[in-house]
């Protein structure tokens, strides 16, 4: 099933990612970042969940 999200909740989920890769001390790039390693992508991922989590519970 494909999802269809509004680009501005695509400019927020990739600059949470960004953030979040900051975060973690991991260097994305714009576009493809396939060389990652599975721990690297997992803890941006993670910390992309906690933010998530963080934010709605404020509401």
């Amino acid at each position: 099933m494909k999802t269809n999200y509004s680009s501005q909740a695509k400019q927020k989920l990739n600059q949470m990612k960004m953030e979040s890769a900051n975060e973690v001390g991991v260097t994305l790039k714009q576009g493809y970042n396939g060389d990652l390693t599975s721990k690297q992508a997992g803890s941006i991922g993670g910390n992309m969940v906690r933010k998530m989590i963080s934010e709605y519970a404020e509401k």
